[in-house]
């Protein structure tokens, strides 16, 4: 089983071809804008001291979370990481909750609960991450196994970097999802660093898409800064697993274009690459497709960029008011008891 490599989207057609239409287009190059403008005004948090702990950022990722999560059902389900500021956003997550939790507020996604970018909201099928390493996807896979043992026709979503690929529960994981073909799709943001290790010292084939062969199910490379792609790609894969057609492999190629977190100038990059990789910025490759082939106007962009900027604004403002948590409530949400789970077992 051949690794897939896909081709760039092209014509308006075949955008409206995967069903999205011009407000579509429009609505994923806000999402994308709203996610880097969280995590910029997010690096001046921190050097306010507002941010506890590390930051960690996506810049760069922008298309491959967007595109991914705008493929996504309403009822399927996903374990973002740090790196996927696109996908809380293009599934609803508010900002000013988003800048509430890089401050630790009560009105935070997990109310202060956690560290500042384990963000997940489940009532949008957004499960937060116990860590940026692959530990998430045997969750996603045994979220898809419920899946299919109650007979539902829902898709769980995992993600995880290029280096996190490299443990045991990426293997466990996928393996076990091609062993009962289970409705999951894996996402390999392959940002082409581990912190400062390079890809080439992290795995030996020519792309970790090649490995899905192994587990007996297809693997994708899609340009990760080609939104439209990343869409097309995420949408096929996700609308086969929910036929009962089992997993997809997709990797998307990036390049981080920060460091590791806050505290990392990434001075072992290559200046090259940086620029090399800053000429295919997957905001300025969208907003010159938008022009040329969607002919969005001057006046449509002028809208949709002051309105992005209004609401980081007053999201930002709403944050600086949310409270601190109450310490008392300190081990409230944080566990459950046997007889409040909906199912419980020992019964």
């Amino acid at each position: 089983m051949a690794v897939r490599e896909a081709e760039p989207v092209g014509s308006l057609q075949e955008v409206h071809d995967v069903g999205l239409d011009r407000e579509d287009l429009f609505g994923i190059y806000r999402s994308m804008l709203t996610a880097r403008g969280i995590e910029e005004r997010g690096h001046i948090l921190y050097k306010q001291g507002k941010i506890p702990g590390s930051f960690y950022t996506g810049r760069g990722n922008e298309a491959s979370a967007v595109g991914v999560a705008t493929a996504m059902g309403a009822d399927d389900v996903g374990c973002p990481l740090q790196r996927d500021m696109g996908v809380h956003i293009a599934r609803g997550v508010e900002p000013w909750r988003i800048f509430a939790q890089y401050m630790g507020r009560a009105d935070g996604p997990t109310k202060g609960r956690d560290g500042n970018v384990h963000i997940g909201d489940a009532r949008l099928g957004l499960h937060a991450m116990v860590s940026h390493l692959p530990a998430m996807l045997p969750v996603a896979v045994g979220m898809g196994l419920a899946f299919r043992i109650r007979e539902e026709r829902r898709v769980a979503i995992a993600w995880c970097g290029e280096g996190a690929a490299a443990r045991g529960d990426a293997h466990e994981g996928m393996n076990l999802a091609g062993v009962r073909r289970l409705p999951v799709v894996f996402v390999i943001d392959n940002n082409q660093w581990a912190y400062s290790t390079p890809a080439h010292l992290g795995h030996a084939v020519d792309h970790l898409a090649d490995r899905a062969a192994a587990y007996g199910f297809e693997g994708v490379v899609v340009d990760g800064t080609d939104v439209l792609a990343v869409y097309r790609e995420a949408k096929r894969a996700i609308d086969k697993a929910r036929d009962g057609g089992g997993p997809t492999l997709i990797e998307s190629v990036t390049l981080r274009m920060e460091g590791h977190a806050v505290h990392d100038d990434a001075s072992y990059v290559p200046r090259e690459m940086f620029e090399e990789w800053a000429r295919r910025d997957p905001i300025d490759r969208y907003r010159t497709w938008l022009r040329d082939t969607a002919a969005m106007t001057d006046a449509e962009e002028d809208e949709i960029t002051a309105g992005v900027k209004r609401l980081l604004n007053e999201s930002l403002q709403r944050a600086e008011e949310s409270p601190q948590p109450d310490p008392a409530t300190l081990l409230d949400g944080v566990f459950a008891t046997q007889d409040e789970l909906d199912t419980p077992h020992h019964k």
